[in-house]
This record gives structure tokens, sequence and C-alpha cells, in this order.
């Protein structure tokens, strides 16, 4: 993402939670109201991609709902790069993507997107916009092309629903540019 607003000519303000490895960031924890306001306050847009360690994914939620009040305070836009388990698969009468037989590890982070999901479709201040990956993430190369969807996984031809880092990239900054979403979710594939 930093590259692709970079590239675009945007000024980048990143944000890490200890910048001992990344000096050149500033320093500020996302789960912390106060740091939110402080750190958004002059911002267009706030895009929140946070991870939290395996075994710690209820973080996520805590995140998102700091965030969130934090926004509230400063009107700045949110941009959430969120997870895919939530959308429907295509073709099956809505059924959802999470699948019960995921390993633990990675229902643990599905099931903590799905509730960061929620927390963001209940905020009626601020207004947010989260996006959704397709199944498939993996760096790549960029091609400038994708297509759009809402609560349903985008697949191609063949069934498989991919996009690589650079694209997903290029997507997030256009919804940062050109504003489409609004309290709402969206999904990109090829």
């Amino acid at each position: 993402m930093l590259t692709e607003a970079l590239s675009r000519g945007h000024a980048v303000t990143g944000v890490t939670r200890e910048n001992s490895r990344f000096p050149e960031l500033r320093q500020g924890d996302a789960a912390n109201i106060d740091d939110v306001v402080r750190l958004s306050a002059g911002q267009d847009v706030v895009i929140s991609a946070t991870r939290p360690a395996p075994g710690r994914e209820a973080d996520l939620v805590v995140t998102a709902k700091a965030v969130l009040a934090g926004l509230a305070e400063t009107g700045v836009r949110l941009l959430v790069v969120g997870g895919a388990s939530s959308l429907t698969v295509p073709g099956t009468g809505g059924t959802v993507l999470d699948d019960p037989n995921l390993p633990p590890e990675i229902r643990a982070i599905a099931e903590a997107c799905t509730a960061q999901l929620a927390v963001c479709q209940a905020e009626t201040v601020v207004d947010w916009a989260y996006l959704s990956p397709p199944a498939l993430l993996e760096p790549g190369v960029r091609t400038g092309s994708y297509r759009l969807g809402r609560d349903e996984l985008i697949v191609d031809a063949d069934g498989n629903s991919a996009i690589s880092m650079e694209d997903l990239a290029v997507a997030l900054l256009d919804e940062a540019e050109r504003p489409r979403h609004h309290r709402a979710r969206f999904t990109v594939g090829y």
C-alpha cells in the first residue's frame, strides 16, 4: 500500500506500535483512542491494516472499536483492510466462505475478522469502508485492473478467487481517492 500511495504522490504517515525496528514511522497504539485522535488529526484518510499476533485475534475487535471511537472525534474517513471469511460464495445460495473445517489458527482470525466487520457495521458516525480481500492474496504483479463486488466472493471463470497484493493496493487507493463505499463492505478480485 505504501508503494502505491507514494507513487500517486500522497504524503503518508506510517504508524507502528513499536518503532525500534522502523524508526522512520510514528509510534502509536491503534487500540488507544487518544493515540488514534492524536495521529489521525489533520489526515484525509486512515487505512487500518492491522493483524494481531496468533493467539491475540480478539485484539482485532478491540482495535476496531478504538479506531472508530478516535475517528469519531476527528471526522477522518476510515478504510479497513479486513477478512474474506464472511463473503458469500457465488452459486451456493448464500453460503458463507467460512468453512467449519478450517484449521484452528485460520478459524481464529476468520472469526475475528467477521467480528471486526460487525463492529464497523454498527458504526453510524464515522465514514468507513471495509475491504474484504479475495480468497487468495499474494505478492505478484501490479496490473492496475480488478473487479469490484459487495458481499459475494469474486471468482474468475475457473472459480478461482484471487488478486495480487499490488492490485489490492490499487483498489484501496482508488477508494481513498474516489470514495464509492460509505459505511459498507466491498471486495475485489480479478
